[in-house]
This record gives structure tokens, C-alpha cells and sequence, in this order.
């Protein structure tokens, strides 16, 4: 075939590749992407979106299973988990069909296959072969952005076979009901899993290697995070780690060493590995060209070039962390760059982070722990949910609110919540952080009443000693 030439060519469709494609296409460039499985990427079909619509399944569930809580009366109550998926899948493949939609609204031109650069710009026309059902083409394009994102990471001594042993893709399909579930790793996957599966009646284990769950957030929430876990039922090791996983045909076992450095086996009907990624930068043409990498992840700069002019990349296949929403920002921060602008560098303190787990975990910036660690004079302050009329209202007041403050300087340096609906709430502190808000900023607007939204202001207060509420 010959070469089609383009401005600007994305190899991968996730939240990162096709909203580049589309701020391409809006900034006039002639943009083509090219996507070996589904448009959307991991995200919309095998990720964020899918997950949520399980966890929505789950949420509604447990409410109907607490229905009495609320004066009302539900009676037989009981799942379809077949149902459950199907419904999630459904999601899924709409959102995947919007995707479609917006890249012909754009004109931008897909190439389904699998991608690999063969020849970098370098100031001139890079070289990308997509390899397809009607067999190989080159494309040609002044920049190219890697979007390739990321896979699960296997335990190496038990991978995962989609039976009894599964990674986040088995998860969202599963085969059959478990009925006592093994989770390894506490992370946003692994909680966002056991709580779903917890929710819909599994009897659920979590074993996480650190000495807390959901490591990366503040202590104080961890802790929240795992008495809350404890009192819904699940078993939790922290400080732990499984030295063994068998598959057998009616279940797994598993042996696991605790913090005490003693060692249980266990019998569980399946596992789930969430343990993190590994990115998909194999086969796709950077070590012949030059492309630097760090375990495997591709060096960038703020602007999000790699070391070979022309080449840009972006998302899951770059540096942590690992989050939709960033790549969608790194996404437009490289089109603008391509296109001659002068786009500001993200700056990693703002970027929010959300577990959809019950109760949510949202946060934004330094922990406590981690400001004092370098060398800020911090005041934190917390609320707790039980002094919201709205979450008491809601019957969800179990949670709190924190912040964390540079003493000296009235800077948000972090904002940490649990609690209902905490991540769609999280957004206003990011917006504070990125505005460079002070505590008086904060102290000063009128939040709404009666909202959860309260907990903000009155987590800002705490930071100073003048909270309303309690």
C-alpha cells in the first residue's frame, strides 16, 4: 500500500490517544490512530468505566439489602451476577461506541491493528507500520504520540489463567460467583475488586505486601479504610505476602506469610492479582529507534517529548501515576506543544487520585507524613462526616475530611477524604491547589447547606483550629 501521510499519528486509543486525536484535530492537523483491539483503550472497556458500573450494581445492593435503615421494606432479595456483568459490558461498549463517533465527527482516521515505529521524525516524516486484518500498511507523520498504556502484572510463580487466577480483565467477566476470593494487592484495582465482590456476598481476603492498605494515601485513611474493610467482613493482611498460589479444579490454595513471619495456607474458590502493571512498550519499534526507557516505562519530559525528536508519549506507558485523567491532560499538554503553543507542564501535586471502593477514598497532594518529611511546618485538621447534616441525612456518616496546610505560607499542600461520594468532591481542592489557594481562600466561600460538600470547608477550619461542627 502506499504510505498515507499525517501530521500527527497516535499508536493507542485509551482516555490519552484519542483525546490527543481530537485536540489534534481541533487544532487543524490531519490526525490518524491506531488502536489494535477497542477504541477507548483499557479505560472504557476493560477499566475505569466498567468497574464503576459493577460498583453502581453493588452500591444499589447493599442498599436494598439495608432498606429497613431507611423505613422501607424489600424483601427476597437477591442478585444475577450474569446480569451484573452484562449491564457493565453494556456500559462499556457505549462508551466505546462514542469514541467511534467522536473520531468521524473529527475526521480523524483509524487504522485498526497492531502499531510498531519503524522510522522516527527527527525533524522530518517518522514511520509507523499497523500490521491489520487486510494485511500491513506504513503510515507516515510529522510526530507521533505513544499511547500504548499498560497490562496487569502476573505473580511470576502463578500467572493468571482466567479461571481460578485472574487479573482486573478476568474480574470484570468472571466465569461463576466466588464465593471466597482471594485479593492480592491493595491498591485502587484490588480494593475497587474486593469491595465489589464483598458488596455482592463473596467472603473476601486481602493480602497487601505494605505495612497498610491503599499505601499511596495519607496514613490516617488507610487506617479508616481497613477498620471500615474489617467491619463489612473481609480479613485483611498488611505487612503480608503470598510465597504460594495453586490453582486446582475446585479452587486455589494459597500460602501466605504475615507480618509475624509466620506462614497459613488457605483454601480459597479464586484469586485476583492486583499487584500492578508492566507497560506495553515491547514489539512496538522503541529500542531500534533509540527510545529511552525506565523499567520499561518511556522517559518524557514535562512536555511529554521522549529523547528522539518527533516521538512523543503519554499515559500508562510513562511514569506514575497511573490514572486516566492524567494521561487525558498529558494528552492535550503534547498536541499543544506539537502545534506550537506553550502549554503549561502538569504539575504531579495536582493530580487528584479516586478509589471507588465503599467508602470512596479521594485525595489530592502531599500526605501529612510526606509534607513533614520534606521539611514543611504543617497544620492538619480533620472532620469527621458525623457533624454533616447531608451525610447524616444520607445515613453514610462514616468518613471524614483532611487537609494539610503549610503553616507558614497558608498553602493547601493536601487534601484527603473518605467517606460517600468523596470523589466527586476531591475536584475542589484540586482546583484550590492548581489556583495556588490560601486557607483564607477556602475559610472565605460559601459552601452550599446542606451538602457533604460542608466537610470541605469545615476540614479547612480544623486545619486551623476553628471548626463549626464539632
Amino acid at each position: 500500500m502506499a504510505d498515507t501521510n499525517y501530521d500527527l499519528i497516535v499508536l493507542g486509543s485509551g482516555p490519552g490517544g484519542y483525546v490527543a486525536a481530537i485536540r489534534a484535530a481541533q487544532l487543524g492537523l490531519k490526525t490518524a490512530i491506531v488502536e489494535r483491539e477497542n477504541l477507548g483503550g483499557i479505560c472504557l472497556n476493560w477499566g475505569c468505566i466498567p468497574t464503576k458500573a459493577l460498583l453502581r450494581s453493588a452500591e444499589i445492593y447493599h442498599y436494598m439489602q439495608h432498606a429497613g435503615d431507611y423505613g422501607l421494606i424489600a424483601q427476597q432479595i437477591s442478585a444475577d451476577i450474569d446480569a451484573v456483568v452484562k449491564r457493565s459490558r453494556g456500559v462499556a461498549k457505549q462508551l466505546s461506541q462514542g469514541v467511534a463517533f467522536l473520531m468521524k465527527k473529527h475526521k480523524i482516521t483509524v487504522h485498526m491493528g497492531e502499531g510498531k515505529l519503524t522510522a522516527a521524525p527527527n525533524g522530518g516524516l517518522g514511520k509507523l507500520e499497523v500490521k491489520g486484518e487486510k494485511g500491513t500498511e506504513t503510515l507516515s507523520a510529522k510526530n507521533i504520540i505513544v499511547a500504548t498504556g499498560a497490562r496487569a502484572r502476573d505473580l511470576p510463580f502463578a500467572p493468571a489463567d482466567g479461571k481460578r487466577i485472574w487479573t482486573y480483565r478476568h474480574a470484570l467477566v468472571p466465569p461463576e460467583m466466588p464465593k471466597k476470593l482471594l485479593v492480592i494487592g491493595s491498591g485502587a484495582i484490588g480494593i475497587e475488586f474486593a469491595s465489589f465482590y464483598s458488596d455482592m456476598g463473596a467472603d473476601v481476603t486481602v493480602v497487601e505486601m505494605l505495612d497498610r492498605l491503599v499505601p499511596v494515601e495519607d496514613a490516617d485513611v488507610s487506617a479508616f479504610l481497613e477498620k471500615q474493610l474489617k467491619k463489612q467482613g473481609m480479613t485483611i493482611f498488611t505487612g503480608a505476602g503470598v510465597e504460594e498460589l495453586k490453582a486446582t479444579a475446585t479452587g486455589v490454595t494459597a500460602k501466605i506469610k504475615t507480618k509475624d513471619g509466620k506462614t497459613e495456607s488457605a483454601e480459597f474458590s479464586h484469586a485476583i492479582v492486583a499487584i500492578g502493571i508492566v507497560p506495553n512498550t515491547e514489539n512496538i519499534g522503541l529500542e531500534a529507534l533509540g527510545v529511552k526507557t525506565t523499567k520499561g516505562h518511556i522517559d518524557t519530559d514535562a512536555m511529554c517529548r521522549t529523547n528522539v525528536p518527533g516521538i512523543w508519549a503519554i499515559g500508562d506507558v510513562t511514569a506514575p501515576p497511573w490514572l486516566a485523567h492524567k494521561a487525558m491532560h498529558e494528552s492535550v499538554i503534547s498536541v499543544e506543544a506539537i502545534a506550537g503553543n506553550h502549554p503549561h507542564a502538569m504539575d504531579p501535586r495536582n493530580i487528584p487520585g479516586c478509589t471507588y471502593c465503599r467508602p470512596q477514598i479521594a485525595s489530592v497532594g502531599l500526605t501529612e507524613a510526606k509534607a513533614k518529611e520534606l521539611g514543611y511546618e504543617v497544620k492538619a485538621g480533620t472532620f469527621p462526616f458525623i457533624g454533616n447534616g447531608k451525610a447524616i441525612a444520607l445515613g453514610e456518616s462514616e468518613g471524614f475530611t483532611k487537609t494539610v496546610f503549610d503553616a507558614k505560607t497558608g498553602e493547601l499542600l493536601g487534601a484527603h477524604m473518605i467517606g460517600a461520594e468523596v470523589t466527586e468532591l476531591i475536584q475542589g481542592y484540586t482546583i484550590g491547589k492548581t489556583a495556588e489557594l490560601v486557607e483564607d481562600d477556602f475559610i472565605g466561600t460559601v459552601f452550599p447547606h446542606p451538602t457533604l460538600s460542608e466537610t470541605m470547608h469545615e476540614g479547612v477550619l480544623a486545619a486551623f483550629g476553628r471548626p463549626l461542627h464539632i
